[in-house]
């Protein structure tokens, strides 16, 4: 996969992580001080942000080889 694509990769991640966070604030587990323990949408985004730092990781790592 070339910088480009994996760029264009997270930020489609990212897109969709806005759109579930702009959710998250308004679920009623959300006003629990632990509820994002319990909330799917808090996971997803987890899940989201994990892909991200491993794209990211994979870009870095594409630079120094090119270097």
């Amino acid at each position: 996969m070339s910088i480009e694509k994996l760029e264009k990769e997270i930020e489609k991640l990212m897109d969709e992580r806005d759109a579930l966070e702009e959710n998250c604030d308004t679920l009623p587990q959300c006003k629990d001080e632990h509820g994002c323990e319990s909330c799917e949408i808090f996971e997803n985004i987890e899940k989201i942000d994990e892909k991200i730092e491993q794209l990211e990781l994979k870009i870095e790592s594409m630079m120094e080889e090119e270097e």
